[in-house]
């Protein structure tokens, strides 16, 4: 299957595994903000979990050492998060921005070691026997890494655990109304502590894809503003697991689709030949914010509320009972 000289199956295929940093670190902040907490710092945290894999890695030679320090990476900056925000109740829009700052200048300096270096174990395709002989699909879904099986696992079990069972719902009611959720022994910071740092290991490990799979190597900045792109697609999913992996496979089809223009070359119509590569870089953003504005619009022409919890971004001051 190919059109203007692009394997179309080899697309699809590319556009899972390039929407898979994406979207774990979406489902990290859809937990983050269900409880209450919203986290700009994902752009930070998927950068110490880049570095961080990266360096395990290096150090031991075993990817599976690499997915370890990614996660704990991620659990432990977001430890700071949920500190500033829950226990000193700073404003979690300055701190999700601080943390970001701090993300990305850290790993700057750290890393300026492991420019140039490759990364001596990294995570390849597991071809599943029978599933990856279907035709289109079986190329596209069971023909990839372990760490791209494990999102699309993920996302299904978050939802279920967010709807369907009594952690889940407690996650929800402290999200929705924390003064509620405390006086029936709920514990509001608690919850928040928790989630906060699960959130921040699943960005985390969304870095690390990106040093371990997709880009075996380390380069400053080389999230390129997927975080950013995870915190606009929390809200394109509506605060739903399911919903995440639609929006992750839209920016990372966009994303496979520059690249596949590019090598493309003068097998391309001239008036797509002839775009500037700035532009088709840019494709990727511009699309993820043209389905922000589609959703924002939806609600408006609906006149229905966004599924946003109804505590986000506010702080939880327990009164004293009397």
């Amino acid at each position: 299957m190919n059109l203007f000289g692009i394997d179309l199956v080899l697309l699809l295929a590319t556009t899972v595994s390039a929407g898979t940093p994406v979207m774990l670190a979406t489902l990290g902040a859809i937990l983050n903000e269900r409880s209450g907490v919203l986290n700009l710092g994902l752009e930070g945290l998927m950068l110490v979990g880049a570095l961080a894999g990266f360096a395990a890695t290096n150090s031991t030679g075993s990817v599976w050492f690499g997915v370890l320090a990614a996660l704990l990476a991620g659990a432990a900056l977001a430890l700071i998060h949920a500190f500033f925000t829950v226990t000193l109740q700073v404003n979690q829009v300055v701190s999700g921005l601080a943390l970001t700052l701090f993300g990305t200048g850290l790993t700057a300096y750290l890393g300026r070691g492991f420019i140039g270096i490759r990364t001596p174990d990294t995570f390849n395709p597991v071809v599943i026997p029978l599933l990856s002989d279907i035709p289109v699909l079986g190329p596209i879904l069971f023909k990839q890494d372990l760490l791209v099986y494990l999102s699309i696992i993920i996302a299904p079990l978050l939802y279920f655990y967010i709807y369907k069972t009594r952690p889940g719902l407690q996650l929800r009611a402290v999200g929705e109304s924390p003064a509620t959720a405390d006086s029936i022994g709920i514990s509001v910071a608690g919850i928040r502590y928790l989630y906060v740092l699960v959130g921040g290991a699943l960005a985390g490990l969304g870095g690390a894809y990106l040093t371990l799979a997709s880009n075996p190597a380390w380069l400053e900045n080389i999230t390129a503003g997927k975080g950013w792109i995870a915190v606009a697609l929390v809200i394109f999913a509506g605060w739903n697991p399911l919903r995440a992996i639609l929006g992750a496979y839209l920016f990372g089809g966009m994303e496979a689709l520059q690249f596949s223009l590019q090598a493309a070359g003068n097998d391309l119509p001239s008036f797509i030949h002839d775009i500037p590569s700035f532009f088709l870089k840019m494709l990727p953003y511009v699309m993820t914010l043209a389905a922000l504005v589609l959703v924002e619009w939806r609600y408006k022409v609906s006149k229905k509320q966004s599924n946003a919890p109804a505590a986000l971004g506010l702080p939880y001051i327990r009164q004293e009972k009397s």
